[in-house]
């Protein structure tokens, strides 16, 4: 693929938590009402896949509104920034994880990386490395060569970083101009373990996020992360930020999305790797948990809950008041 030359400075809500084909149904026929919460979680989303949204050039003026459109519609991305522009908006990193989405580097500058230096691309990656930490996006684990361009030296300087490659294996071409329609149309060709290339800066991609939504629902596919190990998507592990979380010594917790209504929500949890496991989940203030079932909870303070098996097997849940705040909360899982 040969880009055009990269414009100047592209100028480039509550978060929905519900996801999976059932959600929008329940959504278009206004079944999704307020009332008390049961005692038992509503099944999990059915997922029979999971695609990776991605989105280049970051964090811009684009960036709230592109948020904003993805937590209305469900769905969580992962967000290739740019290390100059993390710098310049720090605030926008941190509302990029709020928003619960995977934070991921894309060199400092945008250059041809191939053309460079090893000390070079060094800088580059180094340099967006440390932007993206010191404005709280954690420390990324995903790497996408600017153009898609890459060869065993930028690989080689990548993985000192401990970075796996990204590329993509559908183009929205929404860098070429490529009209909603058009990016709604390569969105439909995306399928299990497959990702997309988008932009943060793009009207049109903005736009089409909401058929991009209700296509990828109606085929069954959830929007999933970015796995560190194959680079592939698949199942959300629960965090956000450098994509590290859910993961713990020997067992992983993956949440998935329960029930809604106005004032509070439902989470699942889903513990595998091991039967004797410790799951410590962090609610972000001021929401807090009203109730949990399947497992033996205790509080060591009031943002935190730390939960092991009861005898009722590894899947659990919470209801969570949210006070406002609708960003989930993060697990970790470790055995014993």
């Amino acid at each position: 693929m040969t880009t055009p030359a990269r414009p100047p400075r592209r100028a480039r809500g509550p978060r929905w938590l519900l996801h999976g084909a059932w959600v929008i149904a329940l959504a278009a026929a206004g079944a999704l009402t307020a009332g008390p919460a049961p005692a038992q979680a509503a099944p999990a989303a059915a997922c029979n896949g999971y695609v990776g949204l991605t989105f280049d050039d970051g964090p811009s003026g684009s960036t709230t509104a592109l948020l904003n459109a993805l937590k209305q519609n469900g769905l969580r991305a992962t967000m290739f920034n740019q290390g100059q522009y993390a710098a310049a908006n720090p605030s926008l990193v941190k509302a990029q994880v709020d928003a619960g989405m995977w934070v991921a580097n894309h060199s400092y500058t945008h250059p041809h990386l191939t053309q460079l230096s090893q000390a070079q691309i060094d800088s580059e990656i180094s340099r967006t490395q440390q932007a993206i930490a010191n404005a709280g996006g954690g420390t990324p684990k995903l790497f996408r060569p600017p153009y898609g361009e890459t060869n065993s030296t930028v690989r080689s300087v990548a993985s000192r970083y401990e970075l796996t490659e990204v590329l993509w294996d559908v183009d929205s071409q929404d860098w070429n101009g490529a009209g909603t329609d058009a990016i709604v149309q390569a969105a439909s060709r995306l399928g299990n373990g497959q990702v997309i290339l988008m932009h943060d800066w793009s009207a049109n991609t903005l736009a089409a996020i909401p058929r991009i939504a209700q296509n990828l629902a109606a085929r069954g596919l959830c929007a999933g992360m970015i796995s560190p190990q194959t680079g592939r998507a698949v199942a959300p592990d629960g965090s956000g930020g450098g994509g590290g979380g859910g993961g713990g010594t020997g067992c992983t917790a993956t949440l998935s999305a329960g029930q809604q209504w106005s004032d509070r929500y439902n989470l699942n949890v889903s513990v595998s790797g091991a039967s004797n496991w410790t799951v410590t989940m962090n609610v972000p203030s001021p929401a807090k948990v009203l109730s949990t079932w399947n497992a033996s909870v205790s509080y060591p303070s009031s943002q935190v809950l730390v939960a092991k098996p009861n005898g009722s097997g590894s899947t659990w849940g919470v209801t969570i008041q949210h006070n406002g705040n609708t960003t989930w909360p993060t697990v970790t899982c470790a055995t014993g």
